[in-house]
């Protein structure tokens, strides 16, 4: 017997088969269709945004910390426009999401005719797409869904879209009764691609044969589940690892192997580990300028690299590599754990570990160093330690602002995966409070606290309203400067001026109080702890309003010189 439902309600169907929970975005009149059919489904949850671009932020730091796909909807025109800087967060981390819009109906859209709202949807949101389509026939639909998710789940994730003109959202089809009975495992792969045997054999030989080995671990080793391995593997070769700003947590911060995060921005430690490593083993990195110099990529061409990554454009560009696998993490490293098992001698020289760990330490004392600073406001290390104690052991933690996520990064421990956030990719400042409120949604039982700064919370306050309609208690805790910190500081260094960079008078505590959320303001270090209690007692989305000073942190000049890369050559074409 044959189904009738609307191009809408087969929509759904393919997401439910796909196990998505949650759908955010704005209500809109073009929508109506599809709302219709989310509300008759009530596996699904709705969240209502304040702005359409914080929809597909939620969606990516759904998968982020979960592993499961999400939604994000916007109303024709403007409502797409609105999602672009969101899909950008989820494109240049590679979080898959499936973002849907509307549009004119289909008498008047691709061409457009000239009526209000009118945007080709899908041209505008192609350069950080994965895939995109027009669905112009509901009958369509299921197949045009499935390849939206195979394109999101295969390979190297990332999000796609697909644009829905209104007519199609209610027209009534007919579709095969067996139709949505289809399970993913019959529309996109599922399995792990495993490497090639003659690759892993050669990345055995070489590791085998190393004397100062250094692995990195990227996002890929996170979405492949495959932290286990990593620390075997460090364990193994007696190696120091460094997790990228998409893996935190691979080796928890405790482990002997951790000698700092993803890359420059942990400091001296790590670019250390870079210059003296002769066997570089990466594991789902591609290498972003988080881990470059000024010359570039701190993996040189005098290293030996091995890299292991699903997405083929991802080896040998901007790093070339001696082997390379095609393949999934976890597939990868199981393969290399299962050669290098037996009875065999590690060639890791002696003291090569110890000696890194050495300098992590001596690295961390500094911090120690500027926290004991006395000063009428507090200084931002000193903050950022009074904050890593106070929070719950399972607190799921997100890092946003520019110089504030330094602090974040180097004195908040992180002992698991999937639970401490950051935005490397597109680095766009208040993306923290939307990812805060998704993980909460997804993770209601554990404590989730947003750690940004002053100007970064200005994007996005707004959505304090969504956190309280919807009960999502997630606390905030602002480094409040009172300034764009780190503008101010290269204006005035650099150049010798200043221009719009004070944001003195916002009582950001009062603002969350406006909103119907707990809010206080901490202007002491002794303040910071009990109002971390009682904002997590409330119950209610929180914001306390911590009052702290510039500091430059220690590793932003040589963080800043992966800026410098090529600058020389274009402003010098002589040197």
């Amino acid at each position: 017997m044959a189904l009738k439902m609307t191009g809408a309600q087969a929509l759904v169907r393919v997401w439910l088969g796909e196990q998505v929970r949650h759908v955010y975005g704005i209500v809109g009149g073009k929508l109506g269709p599809l709302l219709q059919a989310i509300s008759e489904q009530s596996q699904l949850r709705f969240i209502g945004t304040r702005h359409e671009g914080v929809a597909p932020m939620m969606a990516a730091a759904a998968f982020a910390g979960t592993g499961q796909l999400a939604v994000a909807i916007a109303e024709m025109g403007p409502g797409g426009l609105n999602l672009i800087s969101g899909l950008g967060v989820a494109f240049n981390n590679n979080l898959p999401l499936l973002a849907i819009t509307t549009n004119q109906h289909r008498a008047a859209a691709y061409p457009h005719s000239g009526m209000f709202m009118d945007l080709d949807s899908v041209a505008v949101s192609r350069p950080i797409t994965k895939w995109n389509a027009v669905v112009h026939d509901a009958r369509r639909m299921p197949e045009l869904a499935r390849r939206a998710l195979r394109e999101a789940l295969s390979g190297r994730p990332g999000p796609v879209h697909l644009d829905v003109p209104q007519d199609v959202l209610g027209q009534v089809c007919e579709f095969a009764d067996d139709e949505f009975d289809l399970v993913p495992a019959q529309y996109r792969p599922i399995g792990r691609v495993r490497p090639d045997a003659q690759a892993v054999k050669q990345a055995v030989e070489m590791l085998r044969a190393a004397r100062r080995p250094l692995i990195v671990a990227g996002g890929g080793v996170v979405a492949s589940e495959a932290a286990r391995q990593v620390r075997a593997l460090a364990e193994s070769l007696n190696a120091p690892v460094i997790p990228t700003q998409m893996a935190l947590g691979v080796v928890p911060t405790s482990s002997p192997h951790f000698i700092g995060h993803g890359g420059l921005i942990a400091g001296a430690p790590v670019k250390e580990a870079f210059e003296q490593a002769d066997v570089i083993l990466s594991v789902g990195c591609r290498w972003s300028s988080w881990m470059w110099d000024e010359m570039g990529p701190l993996a040189r061409r005098g290293h030996r690299s091995i890299a292991i990554n699903i997405d083929p454009s991802a080896l040998g560009q901007p790093v070339i590599h001696q082997v390379a696998m095609q393949a999934d993490a976890g597939a990868a490293l199981d393969e290399l754990l299962v050669a290098m098992s037996g009875v065999w001698e590690t060639g890791t020289e002696e003291g090569w570990l110890a000696r890194l760990k050495g300098a992590r330490e001596r690295y961390e004392q500094a911090f120690a160093a500027g926290a004991a600073e006395a000063g009428p406001v507090m200084h931002p290390a000193a903050l950022a330690r009074e904050i890593a104690a106070a929070l719950p052991a399972d607190t799921l933690a997100v890092y946003d602002g520019g110089h504030t996520t330094f602090w974040s990064n180097d004195l908040t421990p992180a002992h698991e995966v999937r639970s401490h956030f950051h935005e490397p990719g597109m680095s766009h400042l208040g993306f923290g409070l939307p990812y805060a409120l998704a993980l909460k949604a997804a993770r209601p039982e554990r404590p989730v606290v947003l750690i940004t700064g002053d100007g970064s919370f200005g994007f996005t306050m707004n959505e304090l309203d969504t956190a309280r309609r919807y009960g999502l208690a997630v606390v905030t805790i602002i480094h409040n400067n009172e300034s764009w910190g780190t503008i101010r500081s290269g204006q005035r260094n650099a150049l010798d001026f200043e221009l719009g960079t004070s944001l003195e008078g916002s009582d950001y505590a009062a603002i969350a109080r406006g909103f119907g959320c707990h809010g206080e303001r901490a202007d002491a270090l002794e303040a910071v702890a009990p109002a971390v209690r009682r904002a997590l007692a409330s119950g209610l989305p929180a914001v306390i309003d911590c009052r702290t000073r510039f500091v430059p942190h220690p590793a932003a000049p040589m963080f800043g010189s992966m800026n410098r890369y090529g600058f020389a050559a274009l402003t010098n074409p002589a040197a």
